[in-house]
């Protein structure tokens, strides 16, 4: 049968805080908690990308270069990978996000 380790790390004992070190080290005033607001999208439209990172956006019955990357889309909007793909680019689903108080 093992034997049973006996091990006491005696470091870990607390040792008495001195009264100057304790008001040095006060709490910070905590704030109350708000909620942030739910960011509203609006309505979505499509992009697809290609191998080079390049988009294009379906406009009055063709593909025109978009003026941003998908990256540069996720920061600001809610974006969407779309399962087929066409031509061997990627579909995305990309919705703006609306302003504050709209």
């Amino acid at each position: 049968m093992a034997k049973k380790r006996h091990y006491n790390n005696n470091s870990n004992k607390k040792r008495p805080v001195r009264a100057a070190h304790a008001a040095a080290v006060a709490a910070p005033e905590k704030k109350p908690y708000e909620k942030k607001p739910v960011p509203q999208y609006g309505p979505p439209f499509v992009l697809l990308e290609d191998e080079s990172k390049n988009t294009f956006e379906y406009r009055r019955g063709a593909w025109i270069a978009y003026g941003s990357t998908i990256a540069e889309c996720r920061v600001d909007c809610l974006v969407q990978e779309l399962a087929q793909k066409v031509n061997k680019m990627t579909r995305y689903e990309v919705r703006r996000q609306l302003p504050v108080g709209v």
